[in-house]
């Protein structure tokens, strides 16, 4: 081994405590860069990443199976600038029992042998492809609910079949609802009903021209009419898109803290490191190095730990990638997320670059001192830096242990801050994890609509095996079982709501209009500006409503398509992200004319104080049950699983952002002991103990935890005023000042004293070790 090779394994094994510090520190900061990295990459284009894997449809067409077939459509997929076609596949819309959540809406069931490869490659999420007559496959983005073995009726064809579930798919382009085997088809068809389905890729999809131009392409030989609808993936993606952007900004902001704080740690840690030998780099010019010899010394000392602890960063960050992508899928309603094989490459070459430019510049400044000069350094602070700081502290009435500590800041200002920056950022991430929480439950909140205790849905739950003599559930009378919900004991608020499609005067496209019987301004509508509805001839519409139809607050409306027109007045803005904010809420009186078969109702109660609810469904259900519906605890869609996805994300950014923040404070408080061992022996001697000496290093870092504390809850705050308008903006909603402002005084400070716990952390592991060392050996260190 030369020369230089022996100052290298020599300086890795005389400094083992700088070297665990350098390796934990690379090590932290690949895993955060590695998981932030990913964020960031699936965060910019989830829909075409996901499209790409799964190679969707550029356009899917139905056709009449009366107009045209099979092998017509075959042919099809040869057209000039088709690059992959599949099928036909036989279809038919059918409508499925409800369970009891809402109407009975149709679904698409497509017969497909297998998930396909070339075209629109369905992703199982679950369970196993269908394999004979009897099961189904749910799509995830389904209208139902799927569950592995559920049992589905369709009553519509003839002899009713019933399916199980056997798996949960997705297709990117949401191609269909459920698929079964194609042997399955003819008894969900109708005789002379049914069509067939055609999926193209074109060469050039990009533009909805360049697709409409594919779509007379692949028709243009095929018998007029025989094409019955079609969908583009540009229409899915703008849906899915919308879906999505709520979020993107989010997990973007968590993606960048960790880039930068990784950065900003692995820098210091290893400058820091390299600063301290200092006097080491003079002994090794004395005895003939030159300085480009001191550079790559020590730079090679600083890259083996940082090489040993960027491998394990790597596996610690893909182990951490598989869970926080996973719950990212589900937020992105996409599957088979995964880190990118380049997002690896670039982190590992751009820490190890970070590590070797950061040590050469600290040695190379070091390696230009004067072979006497960097003898002549010290390896403690110079006598009259902070010395104002020490007798101040020592004015105050404190042990003397920790007047000392107090000092300790003062005295290395440039590590100080370095800490200072780590546990600062630390501060913000936490502080923002915190606000998003609280914005992110109130939007899902928002989204919801439905804070009721108990819910009674239209229909009875009708899943799951028939039942002999019931062919069909009766139909449930509105008012009976709004007579039953009044007369239960324990009802205390009550309305009701049905809701059915109309147009807008001057506008394209069909809307939602949902109509209340009874006060629904309890019931979680979130408002923006304006008030709730007070009569019959007003509304509340959501923001993306305003925008589409050029109305504001206070502007009429007029709903056609309906038995006659209705004219409502706009009276507010409701907060509401679902159905691209196409939605009218509006009093049911207002469509007793234009609807008056309005029947599809829910009923959304809140319980009197003290009633348990669990026996107060129990008793409802009891004078329901020969109404044909039953009640259930909580509401319709609560949108729980995505407050808990997100909240699971903040909790593990969080965690992986504090924790590369307490290693910056760990390597300060860690090279001000070692610096201060001599001075700490002297301390021992005259009689400090352990117990005060863990006190004096946890005090050293107490001004530096509460001032960078104070300065990042700030921060924070103006990082979530920031993020979240613009997540709203993404999807076209104005956020109210309900949802942004969710921090109050009460919360602000144990925030600030989150920077102090950040700190005292980090300092705990040097803490311990100062406390450790024995009075001889550290007073016979120079």
């Amino acid at each position: 081994m030369s020369v230089l090779g022996r100052v290298v394994r020599s300086g890795v094994g005389r400094r083992r405590v700088h070297t665990l510090v350098i390796g934990l520190a690379t090590m932290m900061a690949v895993a955060a860069s590695v998981l932030g990295g990913s964020l960031l990459v699936v965060s910019g284009a989830p829909f075409d990443d996901a499209f790409s894997r799964q190679r969707g449809a550029h356009l899917s067409v139905r056709f009449d199976a009366g107009e045209v077939s099979a092998g017509q459509l075959a042919e099809s997929g040869d057209t000039e600038g088709v690059s992959a076609a599949a099928g036909p596949f036989r279809t038919a819309t059918v409508t499925p029992r409800s369970d009891g959540a809402g109407p009975e809406w149709p679904m698409t069931v497509v017969g497909r042998d297998d998930p396909g490869r070339d075209v629109d490659e369905v992703a199982l999420l679950d369970g196993r492809w269908p394999a004979r007559p009897g099961e189904i496959v749910l799509s995830a983005d389904s209208s139902l609910v799927p569950a592995m073995g559920m049992e589905i009726a369709f009553p519509g064809p003839p002899g009713g079949p019933t399916l199980t579930v056997v798996g949960v798919a997705r297709s990117v382009t949401r191609t269909a609802d459920a698929w079964v085997v194609p042997s399955q088809m003819p008894a969900l068809t109708a005789p002379g009903s049914g069509g067939y389905q055609m999926l193209y890729r074109f060469t050039d999809a990009g533009t909805a021209a360049r697709i409409a131009a594919g779509g007379r392409a692949v028709t243009g030989s095929l018998p007029p009419g025989a094409a019955v609808g079609e969908q583009s993936w540009l229409t899915v993606r703008k849906f899915a898109e919308r879906e999505t952007a709520l979020y993107v900004p989010f997990l973007m902001a968590f993606g960048a803290l960790g880039l930068v704080m990784s950065v900003l740690i692995v820098g210091n840690v290893v400058a820091s490191a390299v600063g301290t030998g200092t006097r080491r780099i003079g002994i090794l010019k004395a005895v003939g190095f030159t300085p480009a010899q001191v550079v790559r010394a020590y730079v090679g000392q600083a890259l083996v730990p940082a090489t040993v602890g960027t491998a394990l960063g790597v596996l610690v960050g893909h182990l951490l990638a598989v869970p926080v992508l996973a719950e990212t899928g589900e937020v992105y309603v996409t599957s088979s997320l995964a880190v990118e094989p380049w997002v690896d490459l670039a982190v590992i070459t751009g820490v190890l670059g970070l590590v070797a430019v950061t040590a050469w510049a600290s040695a190379w400044r070091a390696g230009r001192l004067r072979t006497v000069d960097a003898l002549a350094v010290g390896r403690t602070a110079s006598t009259g830096r902070g010395r104002w700081a020490a007798r101040l502290a020592g004015r105050l009435p404190l042990p003397r242990p920790v007047s000392l500590g107090l000092a300790r800041p003062f005295e290395r200002p440039a590590r100080t801050l370095a800490m200072g920056t780590a546990v600062l950022f630390g501060t913000v991430a936490v502080t923002f994890t915190v606000g998003m929480g609280a914005s992110l439950g109130q939007v899902m909140e928002a989204r919801a609509h439905d804070v009721a205790d108990v819910t009674v849905p239209a229909r009875l739950p009708d899943f799951g095996p028939r039942v002999p003599g019931r062919e069909k559930q009766p139909e449930a009378d509105p008012a009976a079982v709004a007579a039953a919900v009044w007369a239960a004991t324990g009802t205390g608020k009550h309305y009701s709501a049905a809701t059915v499609r109309a147009t807008v005067s001057g506008s394209t496209g069909t809307v939602d209009v949902v109509a209340f019987t009874g006060d629904a301004s309890w019931g979680g509508y979130t408002m923006v500006s304006g008030r709730w509805i007070d009569g019959p001839d007003e509304a509340v519409v959501p923001t993306p409503f305003l925008a589409a139809t050029g109305t504001r607050v206070g502007d009429t409306v007029t709903l056609d398509g309906l038995a006659e027109p209705v004219t409502l007045r706009i009276v507010g803005e409701v907060l509401d992200p679902r159905k691209d904010g196409m939605q009218v809420f509006t009093d049911a009186s207002a469509l007793t004319a234009a609807r008056p078969d309005l029947t599809e109702t829910s009923h959304h109660i809140a319980v009197t104080s003290g009633t348990d609810v669990s026996a107060y469904v129990d008793a409802l259900n009891e004078d329901l049950a020969p109404l044909g519906v039953a009640a259930r605890a909580g509401g319709l869609d609560a949108g729980g699983d995505m407050v808990v996805t997100l909240n699971a994300l903040s909790v593990i950014l969080t965690s992986m952002l504090v924790a590369v923040a307490a290693l910056g404070v760990l390597n300060g408080v860690l090279l001000d002991t070692r610096e201060r061992v001599r001075e700490l022996g002297v301390h021992k001697a005259l009689g400090m103990t352990p117990r005060q000496t863990v006190a004096m290093a946890l005090t050293s870092v107490v001004v530096t935890g509460l001032v960078a504390g104070a300065a990042g809850v700030p921060l924070g705050v103006a990082l979530h005023g920031r993020v979240l308008p613009a997540m709203g903006e993404s999807v076209g909603l104005r956020l109210p000042d309900s949802v942004i402002a969710v921090y109050h005084g009460a919360e602000l400070l144990p925030l600030a004293l989150g920077g102090l716990l950040i700190a005292a952390l980090g300092a705990l592991l040097p803490a311990a070790w100062a406390a450790g060392a024995r009075t001889a050996t550290a007073l016979r260190t120079e």
